[in-house]
C-alpha cells in the first residue's frame, strides 16, 4: 500500500471513528433540543423580548440556551424574533446563546476535548453576550437598526412558521401521542439540518489529522506547542482561529472535531476557543445575515462578533492560567492514535441512540413522511455537493485495504 493510500485509509478511519465517538452525544443533544422546541414555542419567546432591558437580554439568552444548536436554524429564528419586535441586543443574545450555550454542544466538546473547554464554552458564551451587549450599546445606530428591521420584516413575510401550536397546552402535548410524534419530527429535522455540516466537518478533521504535518500548525498558529505562549502569540492565535473558520461552510457542531485536531497539534487554549466561537463569523453566515438585514447590518454584526470573541477567548485563556486550570496542549493525544471502536460505554450508548433514531425516522416516515428538499441557496448546494464528495472519499478510503488485498 502506497503512503498516500495508507494516509487516505487512516483519514477515512479517523473520520468514522470520530463520528462513532460523537454519535450518542448528537443523539442525546437533539432529543433534548426536540423536546424543548415542541413545548416552548417561538410565539412565547417573541412576547417577552420586545425591548433591550436586562430581563429581555436574560430571556433572549435563556431561550437561546434551550433552542437548536444549528447555526442556520438559529439565524432564521433570530431574524423572525427581530422582525416581530425583539430588540437587537436580545436578538443577538439569543443567536449567541443558541450556538454557544446549548446542551448538545457541551456534550460533544466533552467527548473530544477536556472539561476546561466545556467550562470555557459556557462561561465564554456568557461573556460573549455581555461583551456584545456593551459593544452594541456603545456603537449602535438607531437608523441602521430600523433599516435592518424593515429589511427583516420583508423577508419574514415569506418565511414559514418555526414555532409550535400556541393554542395547545404543553401539558396536553407531553401526555399525548401527537406531542411525541412532533418530538420525533423535530429530531429528524435536526439531523436533516446538520448532516451536511457534520459530514464535511468530520471528513475534513480526518484529512487534516492524517495528511497535515504538525509543522504546518506551528507556522499557521504562531507559538503553538509552547506551554507558555507570549501575549502576542495568544492574540495572534485568537485572530487566526476566526480567519481559518471564516472561509469554511461548517457549523458549530462540525467544528468540534477540527478543534480536537488543532488541540492535538499544540494550538493554545485561546486559539481553540476562538476557533470554536467562530461559527457565527464564517462566510455563509455573513451572506445569510446580509440577505436578512442588508449588508451594512451584516458587516456590523460580523465586526461586533469578531471583536467580542477575540476578547472572550483571550480573557478565558489568562483567567484559566491565573487559576491554574489551563490545559496543556502537549498532553493532548493525537486524534489518529485514539482507539475508536471498543466494547465500552460508547458502544452501548450508540446502540441505544441508533435504535431511537431508527424508531423516530420510521415513525415520521409512516405518519407525515420525510421530505428531502435540497436548499435553494448557493451555500446549501455547495454543502450538498461537498458532502457527497466527502461520502465518496470515505467509502473509497475505508475500502483501500480490500482493494490492496485483491490486487
Amino acid at each position: 500500500m502506497s503512503n498516500f493510500a495508507e494516509a487516505w485509509n487512516t483519514a477515512a478511519t479517523t473520520t468514522l471513528g470520530l463520528f462513532w465517538m460523537a454519535f450518542w452525544a448528537f443523539g442525546l443533544g437533539y432529543v433534548i433540543s426536540s423536546l424543548i422546541q415542541v413545548f416552548v414555542t417561538q410565539e412565547r419567546m417573541q412576547r417577552t423580548m420586545g425591548d433591550t432591558g436586562t430581563k429581555s437580554v436574560f430571556l433572549g439568552t435563556f431561550f437561546g440556551f434551550i433552542s437548536s444548536s444549528c447555526s442556520f436554524a438559529a439565524l432564521s429564528t433570530t431574524r423572525a424574533l427581530f422582525a416581530k419586535g425583539a430588540g437587537l441586543i436580545p436578538s443577538l443574545a439569543f443567536l449567541l446563546a443558541s450556538t454557544n450555550l446549548v446542551i448538545e454542544l457541551g456534550i460533544v466538546i466533552a467527548v473530544f476535548l477536556s472539561w476546561q473547554f466545556v467550562v470555557g464554552e459556557y462561561v465564554g458564551g456568557i461573556l460573549l453576550i455581555l461583551f456584545m451587549w456593551l459593544v452594541v450599546r456603545l456603537t449602535k445606530s438607531e437608523k441602521l437598526i430600523e433599516e435592518a428591521r424593515e429589511h427583516a420584516q420583508e423577508k419574514e413575510g415569506h418565511d414559514h412558521d418555526h414555532g409550535g401550536d400556541e393554542d395547545q397546552n404543553w401539558k396536553q402535548l407531553i401526555t399525548s401521542r401527537e406531542g411525541w410524534q412532533k418530538v420525533a419530527g423535530k429530531y429528524v429535522m435536526e439531523w436533516q439540518m446538520v448532516w451536511k455540516d457534520v459530514t464535511i466537518g468530520f471528513t475534513i478533521a480526518g484529512i487534516i489529522a492524517a495528511f497535515v504535518p504538525k509543522s504546518f500548525f506551528e507556522a499557521l498558529f504562531i507559538g503553538s506547542g509552547n506551554s507558555e505562549p507570549a501575549l502576542y502569540e495568544v492574540l495572534a492565535q485568537t485572530l487566526v482561529g476566526p480567519i481559518a473558520a471564516f472561509f469554511t461552510f461548517i457549523g458549530s457542531m462540525g467544528n468540534i472535531p477540527l478543534a480536537a485536531v488543532l488541540y492535538s497539534n499544540g494550538v493554545s487554549y485561546a486559539g481553540i476557543m476562538a476557533f470554536i466561537f467562530s461559527d457565527l463569523v464564517v462566510f455563509p453566515v455573513l451572506r445569510i445575515q446580509a440577505k436578512y438585514y442588508g449588508w451594512k447590518m451584516a458587516v456590523y454584526i460580523l465586526c461586533v462578533f469578531l471583536a467580542v470573541l477575540v476578547a472572550t477567548a483571550t480573557l478565558m485563556h489568562y483567567g484559566f492560567a491565573l487559576t491554574g486550570m489551563l490545559p496543556d496542549p502537549s498532553t493532548a493525544k493525537s486524534v489518529t492514535d485514539r482507539e475508536f471502536f471498543a466494547v465500552d460505554y460508547t458502544l452501548f450508548l450508540n446502540t441505544a441512540f441508533i435504535a431511537l433514531s431508527l424508531g423516530f425516522v420510521t415513525w415520521k416516515a409512516m405518519t407525515s413522511g420525510i421530505a428531502w428538499k435540497p436548499g435553494k441557496a448557493t451555500s446549501e448546494r455547495v454543502l450538498l455537493g461537498l458532502s457527497i464528495v466527502a461520502m465518496l472519499w470515505l467509502i473509497v478510503g475505508i475500502s483501500i485495504p480490500i482493494f490492496t488485498a485483491m490486487g
